[in-house]
């Protein structure tokens, strides 16, 4: 059944109250950071173990994303569910961890038995809660404060600008805690090897084609010749390499088209060649190849990887990008 324009504009009014007044609740939360983040930071970030996250209800369901943001970036994370803890999952929570808890209210009785046993064996714990004089803020090493904001529900009950406040916070930690470790995308990509996010993080040595597969001639090549091994090879055009073996022009289908004339075939590839191409190196990611292949400016289909002295080790052609799904 389709909405009427009243219908529609009320709705439009009520979402984008939603998204001011949960924008506005992490204005208030970055304003209101303070050297209690740094220490958080500084104990989670020593930790020879697991970060443990833990919250009920609302609450959880936010811990069990920052638990897996944390893995994702170098900060070993698991979430453990407070009742369960109860019930025999504490035996998860050993010493070398540290304990992540969120409760806006401070005072989620299922987290009590959580909390005891990080006091007894001495792990470090962070609360994250809307409440300074809450019984979890008193008993963590360190409590990150949620300012006072005003949730989306227009009754004021339903979780919804806090459980915001709360993710981001949880980002801001994890982020945090990447960049002190000097994470990269190396790194990143060990956390993340499938789906679009690890094929371009993929290395160009393991796209390239390298061998006898590459479209190699000399500058003096005349274009007969030229035009036989540019077809043979599939790529749609060849490398020109001088006499050390480096790379100093590409003939493209491009260049054949804007050299055509009575004479082509006597001339030679230095002639007609572009000089100077673009390149790149084997080690630097699909998704840096993608950009120069994609260049607004010039975009093309094909690209040589050349090693440090700029002698070709391999070739790209956009098609490879396209099948390793890097595009």
């Amino acid at each position: 059944m389709t909405a009427d324009l009243a219908t529609l504009a009320r709705d439009l009014d009520v979402a984008r109250d939603v998204l001011a007044a949960e924008a506005a609740g992490l204005g208030a939360l970055a304003a209101a950071l303070d050297a209690s983040f740094t220490r958080a930071v500084d104990l989670l970030g020593a930790v020879t173990g697991r970060i443990v996250v833990s919250g009920m209800g609302k609450s959880g369901h936010v811990g069990r994303k920052i638990a897996a943001t944390l893995a994702s970036t170098g900060s070993p994370a698991l979430f453990v569910h407070p009742a369960e803890a109860s019930h025999g999952d504490l035996g998860m929570i050993v010493p070398g961890d540290a304990v992540l808890a969120l409760s806006n209210s401070g005072e989620t009785v299922e987290l009590a038995d959580l909390v005891a046993h990080s006091r007894r064996f001495g792990l470090p714990l962070v609360a994250i809660t809307a409440q300074a004089d809450s019984a979890l803020a008193s008993a963590a090493d360190v409590a990150l404060l949620l300012p006072v904001a005003r949730e989306a529900c227009p009754m004021g009950l339903a979780p919804t600008t806090s459980t915001t406040m709360q993710m981001a916070l949880g980002d801001a930690l994890a982020v945090a805690l990447l960049t002190r470790r000097g994470f990269g995308p190396a790194d990143f990509r060990q956390f993340h090897p499938g789906g679009k996010l690890g094929a371009r993080l993929r290395r160009v040595r393991e796209i390239m084609h390298a061998g006898d597969a590459l479209p190699l001639a000399g500058p003096d090549t005349t274009m007969d010749a030229a035009l036989v091994l540019m077809t043979s090879k599939r790529f749609g055009c060849l490398g020109v390499i001088d006499a050390e073996g480096r790379l100093c022009g590409i003939f493209t289908d491009g260049d054949l088209r804007r050299a055509m004339g009575p004479a082509l075939l006597d001339r030679r590839l230095s002639e007609v060649m572009t000089a100077a191409p673009r390149t790149i190196g084997p080690d630097m990611l699909a998704a840096e190849a993608l950009h120069l292949m994609t260049a607004p400016e010039r975009p093309i289909t094909a690209l040589f990887v050349v090693d440090a002295e700029r002698r070709p080790c391999g070739i790209l052609h956009i098609h490879d990008l396209l099948r390793a799904a890097v595009v």
